[in-house]
C-alpha cells in the first residue's frame, strides 16, 4: 500500500511541474514535444521484455548502443538542418535528389510506425479486460486508425497537435511514477540480495541482427527536420538534442533498474509483456501502463501521422494534400494490423527508418565534403554504411 501511494504520489508530482504554466508555454519545451513523443511513443512498453529476455544482464549496454545509435543519425540530420538553413542555395545537386528520394522513404516510414504505435495501443487497451485476444485489439487499433482520419480531415494539424502536447505530458507523469516503482522494487531486491544476472539469449551475430531490428524503439528525433514552418532552425536543432538526451537518459534508467530484478520464468515475449511484469512490482502499475499505453501510442501517431500528411504533399508538390496523405496512411495502416503480428511491424519500421536515416547521413556527407569538413564526411559515409546494414540485416523478435 506504501508502495502504491509513493508512486501515484510521483505520478501527480511529475504532472504538476509538467503543467506549470512557465513550462507548458515555453517555445523551447513546446518544439521538444514533437520528437519526444515520438521517440518515448513505445520504447519503454516493449524495449524493457524484449532486452531483459534476449540479451539479460548485458540489456542496458544494448540499450545504450541503441541511444548513441539514435543519436548519430541525429548529428547527421541536425547537420542538414544547419546546412539547409545557412546555404540552402548552394547545395550539391546529388544532395538536392537525394533529399527527395529520403522525403519519400520517411514517409512510408511514417505509415508503418503508425501501425505500430496504434496496434500496441489496441493490445494495451484490451489487455486488463474481458476481450483481452489478438482479434479484439486489432479492431481497435483499427478504429483509432479512423478516428484519427476523422480527427485529420475534419480539424486539421492544429487539432492533432494540442491533443499531442497534453498525452505526452500524461505518459511523462506516468512513466515517473514507473521509475520510481522500479528504483524501490531494485532497491528492494538488492537489500535482499536478490538481483539477478542472467544470461543472454541472443549473442554474437544474431543479437546485432535483433538490435537491428529495434531501432523504431529510439526513433522519432527527425519530426524536428520537418517543424520549419513553427520553429527556425536552431530551435529544430535544440529541440532534437533535448528530446534524445531526456529519452535516452529515461530509456538508460528503466533498462537499468528492470534487468536484474527479474527472472526469464517471468519474461513473457508478446506486447503487453510489461504489464505483468510491472504487477509483481507494485499493483497499482498495470493500471498506470495501461494509461501510459494508451497516451504513448496515441502521441506518437499522432505525431507521425501529422508529419506523414506533410510529408506527402511536399514531395508530391501539392498534388497530395494532407487530407488524402491521411486516407493513405490510415488505409496502409490497417492492411498491416490485420496481416502482420507486431513484433514484425516493428522490425519493418526499424528497417524503415533505418533506409531513410542512411539517406539523411549520405546527404550530410556529401554537404560536409562540399563545405570541406573531411572528417565529418567519413564519420557520416560510416553512419550511412550502418543504416543499410540495418536495413539488409533488421531482424523481426520471435515471441
Amino acid at each position: 500500500m506504501l508502495v502504491n501511494s509513493i508512486i501515484l504520489a510521483a505520478v501527480l508530482l511529475a504532472a504538476l511541474v509538467l503543467m506549470l504554466p512557465r513550462l507548458a508555454s515555453a517555445k523551447g519545451w513546446q518544439a521538444t514535444i514533437t520528437p519526444l513523443a515520438s521517440i518515448i511513443g513505445s520504447g519503454f512498453l516493449v524495449l524493457g521484455p524484449i532486452l531483459g529476455a534476449s540479451y539479460g544482464k548485458f540489456a542496458p549496454l544494448v540499450m545504450l548502443a541503441l541511444c548513441v545509435c539514435a543519436y548519430l543519425f541525429g548529428a547527421a540530420i541536425r547537420f542538414n538542418i544547419h546546412q539547409i538553413a545557412t546555404s540552402a542555395d548552394k547545395r550539391a545537386p546529388l544532395a538536392l535528389k537525394i533529399e527527395t528520394v529520403s522525403s519519400w522513404a520517411l514517409a512510408f516510414a511514417y505509415i508503418v510506425s503508425v501501425a505500430y504505435y496504434l496496434n500496441l495501443f489496441g493490445a494495451f487497451a484490451v489487455s486488463l479486460t474481458s476481450v483481452d485476444d489478438p482479434y479484439h485489439a486489432k479492431l481497435l487499433t483499427t478504429g483509432m486508425l479512423l478516428l484519427i482520419l476523422i480527427v485529420g480531415w475534419t480539424r486539421g494539424y492544429g487539432a492533432l497537435e494540442r491533443m499531442e502536447q497534453v498525452s505526452v505530458s500524461v505518459k511523462l507523469a506516468i512513466i515517473a511514477g514507473l521509475l520510481v516503482g522500479l528504483a524501490l522494487f531494485f532497491a528492494k531486491q538488492a537489500g535482499t540480495q536478490e538481483l539477478l544476472f542472467n544470461p543472454a539469449k541472443q549473442t554474437g551475430w544474431a543479437g546485432v541482427t535483433l538490435a537491428f531490428g529495434l531501432i523504431v524503439t529510439v526513433q522519432g528525433f527527425e519530426t524536428s527536420r520537418y517543424l520549419g514552418d513553427e520553429y527556425d532552425a536552431r530551435t529544430r536543432i535544440t529541440s532534437m538534442r533535448r528530446a534524445q538526451w531526456i529519452s535516452g537518459l529515461i530509456y538508460m534508467i528503466y533498462i537499468g533498474l528492470l534487468a536484474y530484478v527479474f527472472a526469464p520464468a517471468d519474461i513473457k515475449l508478446d506486447e503487453t509483456a510489461i504489464i505483468d511484469m510491472m504487477a509483481i512490482v507494485a499493483p497499482i502499475l498495470p493500471v498506470l501502463l495501461v494509461a501510459a499505453a494508451l497516451s504513448a501510442q496515441f502521441s506518437a501517431a499522432v505525431a507521425d501521422t501529422s508529419g506523414a500528411g506533410g510529408l506527402f504533399t511536399e514531395v508530391t508538390k501539392n498534388k497530395l494534400k494532407p487530407k488524402q496523405s491521411y486516407v493513405l496512411l490510415v488505409g496502409a495502416g490497417i492492411v498491416l494490423t490485420w496481416s502482420a503480428n507486431i513484433f514484425e511491424i516493428i522490425s519493418y519500421a526499424s528497417r524503415a527508418f533505418a533506409f531513410y536515416y542512411s539517406l539523411q547521413a549520405i546527404i550530410a556527407a556529401l554537404e560536409a565534403f562540399r563545405v570541406r569538413k573531411y572528417i565529418l564526411a567519413i564519420f557520416f559515409t560510416a553512419l550511412a554504411v550502418l543504416g543499410l546494414l540495418i536495413v539488409l540485416f533488421g531482424v523481426p523478435v520471435e515471441g
